[in-house]
């Protein structure tokens, strides 16, 4: 995994807590329909900002079991949500929960499924985990709906082919709903999340992405430094003379446990 320095932790941070990102929670928050008293499964929690959304809606009642596999992740959520005695952040994967046996009503997981290399094997443990109809929602991009102007377009293909290799699957939610109703999921909705840029917000997905995508390429040794700070500063010159463009779109997929 790539290290931040403070100033791109500062910059992440800031995009996390920002309109896009804010808005892709509420998206998958919406779709899980939380309930007072509720037993939630939050699957990949990151730094645990859906996890604390959802441990104030179930109320003492309920509890948020936040999974993450990194040790970084758990500390900033744990952190995040000290103050809320129905949650509990626990070392795990997608595909080995440290959860009982139908033992929560909702599960949920935020761009998580694109980077794991066993689908069928994460939709399995989910449904292992929640009670009879209970609800599950994934929330992933579809990275084939990326539009991303640039006056050289043959080098923006080659640095988004190079972004390519930061995941596993870059179609979750158009082949999800099929391996969710051969485990026996009944599908219930595809919720498409457009996200358009005409302006570099520093709050945006788009300018999120740039911050991360131009030390990743180069790390991995798939775009030279010079070629991906040149496609960095070009998308900073277009945003300044007006010309800005982005596009990508989010989706939420909604099954129940029959």
């Amino acid at each position: 995994m790539l290290k931040f320095g403070a100033r791109t932790a500062r910059l992440l941070e800031n995009a996390y807590q920002g309109s896009d990102f804010s808005r892709r929670r509420r998206a998958s928050f919406d779709a899980l329909q939380p309930n007072p008293g509720d037993v939630i499964a939050d699957i990949g929690c990151g730094n645990g900002m859906l996890t604390l959304e959802l441990s104030r809606t179930i109320g003492e009642g309920g509890r948020v079991y936040g999974i993450d596999p990194s040790e970084d992740m758990r500390i900033a959520a744990k952190n995040r949500c000290s103050e809320f005695d129905n949650v509990e952040i626990s070392d795990g994967t997608a595909t080995d929960l440290p959860l009982e046996t139908g033992s929560v009503d909702k599960a949920v997981s935020l761009q998580v499924f694109e980077y794991l290399d066993d689908l069928p094997a994460a939709i399995a443990e989910a449904y292992r985990v929640l009670k009879p109809g209970g609800r599950l929602v994934v929330g992933d991009m579809h990275w084939d709906t990326i539009t991303w102007y640039s006056d050289n377009p043959e080098r923006m293909r080659k640095v988004l082919d190079a972004w390519d290799h930061h995941l596993v699957e870059r179609c979750v939610p158009a082949i999800l709903p099929s391996i969710l109703r051969d485990a026996d999921f009944q599908v219930e909705q595809v919720v498409p999340i457009p996200f358009s840029d005409t302006e570099l917000r520093p709050d945006g997905l788009s300018n999120m992405m740039i911050h991360l995508i131009r030390p990743f390429v180069i790390k991995k040794g798939l775009i030279s430094e010079s070629e991906a700070s040149d496609w960095a500063d070009e998308q900073s010159e277009l945003a300044r003379s007006g010309r800005f463009f982005f596009s990508l779109t989010h989706f939420v997929v909604v099954a129940r446990k029959r």
